[in-house]
């Protein structure tokens, strides 16, 4: 490894599998300590426990990032062990189709808050209170993870509608970050994926339909992504090596946004 991360102090949401774990992972391998957050305690804990098993320092703090007061404690058990936020990376997000979120005259009205609720209220607390402490000590990089779906409208395999209005409302609140807080020096960028290997995307990974198209949808590799894909690109944009960039929307999608 590289030690792009080295002496830095990472939050990471969601560490609890796919990429918020791979994510907490290769950060501490490039030198970060990590605060992992994760509503799952016993994967959470699972994961933050091998980190430093292999000699990587780590933390696990029990959070429901869409409640204030356990953000704020879990941004306040960061800076207790190890004095200031340096990073912030929001993964955490959910489909709504189980709660009935589909195209917009069928969208039932509790898909639309809890998808809402999950997806964009909780990068808004994350963003919140850790934002907070990096003006206090000269700034930071956050990164927030939205989807080709916030870019892009889907088809009939992919009419989520609340859904995509939350990856759409995560770039603009991370665009707005970018522009007011870059005299704090703190950088904001967005990361979009496409089609990624995770347990959120279980159904795609079984519809013979959808993986039939990935030649069409994610054209480079015709397959689906790896959670590796998106954690090296949040590494990018966590590192010094990203230090004039901010506002960025980055697709990490095979090639679905240029068709």
């Amino acid at each position: 490894m590289t030690d792009q991360l080295d002496g830095k102090v990472a939050i990471v949401t969601g560490v609890g599998s796919g990429i918020g774990r791979a994510a907490a992972r290769l950060f501490a391998d490039e030198g970060a300590s990590v605060v992992g957050l994760d509503v799952d305690a016993e994967r959470g804990a699972r994961v933050m426990d091998g980190i430093r098993d292999d000699g990587g320092s780590a933390r696990f703090v029990c959070t429901d990032v869409g409640q204030r007061d356990e953000v704020q404690a879990a941004v306040e058990a960061t800076v207790d062990a190890f004095g200031r936020v340096d990073v912030l990376f929001n993964v955490v997000g959910v489909s709504g189709r189980k709660w009935g979120d589909g195209p917009v005259a069928d969208c039932t009205e509790e898909a639309w808050d809890r998808v809402m609720d999950v997806n964009l209220k909780s990068m808004f607390l994350c963003c919140k209170y850790a934002i907070a402490e990096m003006c206090e000590t000269g700034g930071g990089a956050v990164i927030n993870l939205s989807s080709v779906l916030g870019m892009v409208g889907g088809d009939e395999d992919f009419a989520t509608h609340a859904y995509a209005a939350s990856k759409g409302g995560i770039i603009s609140l991370t665009r707005a970050i970018a522009s007011y807080y870059a005299p704090e020096h703190i950088r904001a960028n967005v990361i979009c994926p496409g089609l990624i290997a995770t347990s959120m995307s279980r159904r795609a990974q079984s519809d013979d339909g959808i993986t039939s198209r990935l030649g069409a949808l994610q054209p480079l590799t015709g397959a689906f992504g790896d959670p590796e894909d998106v954690a090296q690109a949040a590494l990018y944009l966590a590192s010094d090596a990203a230090g004039f960039v901010t506002g960025t929307v980055l697709p990490v999608d095979g090639g679905w946004t240029v068709r």
